[in-house]
C-alpha cells in the first residue's frame, strides 16, 4: 500500500510541466498571426499594379542625382552668408627694434626704441562688394537648383518611356504567345488531316503540316527574342524605380491629355528646363562681373597697435591705414572685368539658340505626337477590324475546302504584324507623349488645362 500514493501522485507533475508547452504553442501562433498579419499588407502592396504616375514619383523619391544638387544649393548658400560679413580681424604681436649687435644686443630694456607691441588689424571691403561677393554664391545656388529641376526633368521623362517600353514589350509577348497557341492547334488540324486522309492513318508530310510546323517553329522564334527583351525592359524600368522587376504594370494612361496641346509651346518657353539652366548660369556669370567690377576698388584696412617700453620711457599707441596701389588697373582688374563680361555674352548667344532649339525641338514633337494619335486612331478604326474579318474568312474558306492552310497561315502572319505595328506606334507615341507631358517642372499629365504663360511672354504677345 505504500507503493500507491507514489504512483497516483505521478501523473500530477506531468500536468504541471504539460501546461508551459501548451503556452509556448499558443504564444507562438500569435506571433506568427501577427507577423503574417503585418507582413501580409506589404506584400500585397509589392504586388499591385505599379501605374505610370507610381513609377515617376518612385523614381524621383530613389535618384541620389537631386539629393546631390540639394546638398550643392545648401553649400552655395551657406557660402553666401559667409562671403556677405567683413574678414576677421588679425591680432598681432611684436617685438620691435630689438638690438643684435654691441653690448645691448638681445636686451629688450636697454635701447629706448626697442618695444614690445599688440596691434589690432581690420580690412574693410566696400558694401558693395561684399554684396556682390554674396550674390556670387546665391547665384550659385541657383544654378544647382536648375540644374535639379532638369535632371528630375530628364529622370520622370526616362522612368516613363521605360515603363511605356516594358509595357509594349509585354504586349508583344502576349501577341506572339496567343499566335503560338493558334498554331499549335492549327498543326494538329492539319496532323489529324493528314493521318485522315491517308489509309491506316498513317503519317505522312503534307504541304499543310510543313507551314503549319514552320509556322510555329517562326512563332517560337520570335516569342524567344521577345522575351528576352522584356526581362530587359524589366530590369530597365527597375533601375530607376528600385521596384522588382517583376511586379506587374497598370493600364497605360491616356496619352491625349496635355497641357500644351490647346496652345503649343511658344507661352511656355520661358519655363524650359534647359532655358531654366541656362538662365541661372548667365545670372551667375553677371554676379561674377559685377564683383569683377567691385574688385576695381581697392578694400581699405586699418591697424591700432599699442607699443610698450622699458619703465623710463614712455608707452606709445600707432595708427596706420593701407590700401593696395592698383598701378597697372587696364591689364590686370579691367582685364578680368573684361573677361567675364565676354563670358556674359558667351552664354546670353547660347541661351538664345538653346530657346530656338528647344521651340522647334518642342513643336517638331508636338506636330509627331498629334500624327501618331491620328494614325492609332485610324489602325482602331479600320485596319484591325479588316485584318481580323479577313482571318475570319481565310478560316471559313479552309473550313469549307474552299483554301489552303497557308492562306489562313497568311492571313494570321498580316494580322500579327499589323497588332506588333500598332504596338510600335502606340510606343513611338508615347514616347513623345512623355518628353511632352513630363517637360515642363509645373505640368501635369493628366491636367488638360494649359498652364499659365510666363510673364516674359506675356510681355512678348
Amino acid at each position: 500500500m505504500s507503493a500507491l500514493p507514489t504512483a497516483m501522485s505521478r501523473p500530477e507533475r506531468p500536468v504541471v510541466r504539460a501546461v508551459a508547452p501548451n503556452r509556448l504553442f499558443h504564444a507562438t501562433a500569435l506571433l506568427i498571426a501577427l507577423w503574417l498579419g503585418v507582413a501580409s499588407p506589404v506584400r500585397a502592396s509589392n504586388n499591385e499594379p505599379l501605374v505610370l504616375a507610381a513609377a515617376v514619383q518612385a523614381a524621383l523619391a530613389r535618384s541620389q542625382a537631386l539629393n546631390a544638387q540639394d546638398a550643392a544649393a545648401r553649400s552655395a548658400r551657406e557660402a553666401a552668408v559667409a562671403a556677405g560679413q567683413r574678414p576677421d580681424p588679425v591680432l598681432r604681436f611684436s617685438l620691435n627694434s630689438l638690438p643684435i649687435e654691441g653690448d645691448n644686443r638681445f636686451s629688450t630694456s636697454a635701447e629706448p626704441m626697442t618695444s614690445k607691441a599688440v596691434s589690432l588689424m581690420q580690412a574693410f571691403p566696400a558694401e558693395l562688394k561684399r554684396q556682390a561677393r554674396s550674390q556670387r554664391f546665391e547665384r550659385e545656388a541657383d544654378v544647382a537648383l536648375a540644374t535639379r529641376a532638369q535632371r528630375a526633368a530628364s529622370l520622370r521623362r526616362d522612368t516613363a518611356i521605360a515603363w511605356f517600353e516594358r509595357h509594349a514589350q509585354e504586349q508583344r509577348v502576349s501577341l506572339l504567345r496567343a499566335q503560338l497557341n493558334e498554331n499549335r492547334l492549327q498543326l494538329q488540324a492539319a496532323e489529324a488531316a493528314t493521318r485522315g486522309a491517308l489509309p491506316g492513318g498513317a503519317n505522312s508530310p503534307s504541304v499543310d503540316w510543313l507551314n503549319a510546323r514552320d509556322a510555329v517553329a517562326q512563332a517560337q522564334q520570335a516569342l524567344l527574342g521577345a522575351e528576352a527583351g522584356l526581362v530587359n525592359a524589366r530590369q530597365a524600368l527597375a533601375r530607376w524605380t528600385g521596384e522588382a522587376p517583376d511586379r506587374p504594370l497598370g493600364d497605360a494612361p491616356a496619352l491625349t491629355p496635355l497641357a500644351l496641346s490647346s496652345s503649343g509651346f511658344a507661352p511656355y518657353l520661358q519655363q524650359h528646363p534647359d532655358l531654366a539652366l541656362a538662365s541661372a548660369r548667365l545670372a551667375s556669370a553677371e554676379a561674377d562681373a559685377e564683383l569683377a567690377r567691385q574688385d576695381r576698388q581697392p578694400d581699405w584696412s586699418g591697424e591700432l597697435m599699442f607699443s610698450h617700453r622699458r619703465p623710463r620711457f614712455d608707452n606709445m599707441v600707432s595708427l596706420a591705414v593701407s590700401v593696395p596701389l592698383q598701378w597697372d588697373r587696364p591689364q590686370r582688374q579691367d582685364r578680368v572685368l573684361a573677361a567675364r563680361l565676354a563670358r556674359v555674352d558667351e552664354l546670353q548667344s547660347e541661351r538664345e539658340e538653346r530657346a530656338r532649339e528647344a521651340l522647334a525641338e518642342t513643336e517638331r514633337w508636338l506636330a509627331a505626337w498629334r500624327a501618331g494619335l491620328e494614325q492609332l486612331a485610324l489602325i482602331d478604326r479600320e485596319r484591325l477590324p479588316w485584318a481580323r474579318q479577313r482571318v475570319d474568312l481565310a478560316q471559313a474558306a479552309y473550313r469549307g475546302g474552299n483554301a489552303r492552310l497557308g492562306d489562313v497561315l497568311a492571313a494570321r502572319r498580316m494580322a500579327l504584324a499589323l497588332e506588333m505595328e500598332r504596338v510600335e506606334l502606340h510606343l513611338s507615341t508615347a514616347r513623345l507623349w512623355a518628353r511632352l507631358a513630363y517637360l515642363l517642372p509645373d505640368a501635369s499629365p493628366t491636367d488638360a488645362a494649359p498652364l499659365a504663360p510666363t510673364a516674359a511672354a506675356t510681355q512678348k504677345d
